[in-house]
């Protein structure tokens, strides 16, 4: 299952990660984002140990998300050395999301 992260969290967990890292930036009234939910859990599941991956309310967290300029949700993040290499706005079946991190992330 998905961590929760934070702004305060995001440097330690994510930009210092020695996996590659998933964010999932996301809001509990988003229909989207709520449709997402059960693939990125699966995602953390198959992936376990290979990458990590996180939750980020954008509602709780505006500093991360403006860094990011985040103008849409769902938008996910992948990460390698603490560099974005890759962005998604919108839902993703598991299928092209898992061919996201094995092309990208895990290449």
């Amino acid at each position: 299952m998905a961590e929760q992260v934070t702004d305060s969290t995001f440097e330690t967990a994510v930009v210092k990660s020695q996996l590659p890292v998933l964010v999932d930036f996301w809001a509990p009234w988003c229909g989207p984002c709520r449709a997402m939910g059960p693939i990125i859990d699966k995602v953390a599941e198959q992936f376990q140990g290979k990458i990590a991956v996180y939750k980020m309310n954008v509602d709780e967290n505006l500093m991360t998300p403006a860094k990011f300029n985040i103008k849409a949700i769902p938008t996910l993040i992948l990460f390698k050395n603490g560099q974005a290499i890759d962005e998604h706005t919108g839902a993703l079946s598991l299928d092209d999301l898992v061919d996201k991190i094995n092309t990208k992330a895990l290449a």
